[in-house]
């Protein structure tokens, strides 16, 4: 258990390097540049001097090198189009709106699709089935962008109940959390219908209804018990992808999060901020695939990691 734990740790390590690099290069094989006339106008002096202070002068492999050692001292640099507020401070303020439209979502999504999963499985092939069915493909076939447009359509300019964007109010959620929540919301509930009409079979379950248990307690303690142990390796990779924000919701709706600073610094080459927000996320993932694992094998004691 404890050297698997640290071959993870050891391969998260190696992911990060890895994307580090890629990210790095792939910034700077874009054209243009943090301080290019279209975005900043200066003067050839005061560009180089900048160029100079930010360490944008040197060869590349030194910049990389520069950035890796104190990356790994936790110093990420300071913004480029924030002048003097370092990175992770800025990664601070912007992540807990993440996470807040994230945790949201995932709450909904686990809630509303196993009520949908285990609904649908236990009255199959009837009409609330045929719903639960419908709604879980109407969230995995919508795209965010699409749906989140409609919603907007529908409850803010048709309607006018809802504002159409902002993270000020708590009406202000609503929208960005019901469009992030359905895509993940229809994968849990696909799954979990599944997984209980897989346990339903099972001689165990036979043998308690054979018993006369009652319903309640058949479907939690011996169908319910058993069908969440193959979800989890389903829920874990959708923590991540709630948590690191998305582009399409966090855009439409002008969530101020990691996904839309994220863009924003693309379109700036703020070079610190799109190395932060890629490296937090590739962490994030790869932690979050870790505790999956180590939950499964929590859940299930027959399973074993050599």
């Amino acid at each position: 258990m404890g050297r698997y734990v640290a071959s993870r740790i050891a391969a998260i390590l190696g992911t990060l390097l890895i994307i580090s690099v890629f990210v790095f290069a792939l910034m700077h094989a874009i054209p243009g540049g943090p301080f290019d006339e279209d975005k900043m106008p200066l003067s050839a002096a005061s560009k180089a001097n900048i160029m100079r202070s930010f360490g944008l002068d040197r060869p590349l492999w030194q910049q990389y090198g520069f950035y890796l050692w104190n990356a790994a001292h936790l110093n990420f640099g300071v913004s480029y189009q924030r002048p003097g507020e370092p990175v992770i401070g800025l990664l601070g303020h912007v992540w807990p709106v993440t996470l807040h439209l994230g945790g949201m979502a995932l709450g909904i999504a686990l809630l509303g699709g196993l009520g949908l999963g285990v609904g649908g499985a236990l009255r199959q092939n009837t009409s609330a089935d045929y719903l639960a069915t419908g709604v879980a493909v109407f969230g995995l076939v919508v795209p965010h962008f699409v749906l989140g447009s409609l919603l907007i359509l529908l409850f803010s300019t048709l309607l006018g109940w809802l504002p159409a964007g902002g993270w000020e109010t708590p009406r202000n959620w609503i929208l960005p959390t019901l469009t992030y929540s359905l895509a993940p919301l229809g994968v849990v509930a696909r799954y979990t219908r599944v997984s209980v009409l897989e346990v339903l079979t099972a001689d165990h379950v036979r043998t308690a209804w054979a018993k006369g248990l009652g319903a309640r307690r058949v479907v939690l303690r011996h169908v319910l018990r058993n069908a969440l142990i193959p979800l989890i390796t389903v829920i874990g990779p959708l923590v991540p992808d709630l948590l690191t924000g998305s582009l399409f919701v966090e855009g439409i709706f002008r969530v101020p999060g990691l996904g839309h600073y994220f863009v924003t610094s693309i379109y700036d080459r703020d070079y610190p901020m799109i190395m932060g927000l890629a490296l937090l996320g590739t962490l994030l993932i790869s932690a979050t695939y870790l505790a999956s694992d180590l939950l499964y094998l929590l859940a299930d004691p027959r399973v074993r990691y050599i």
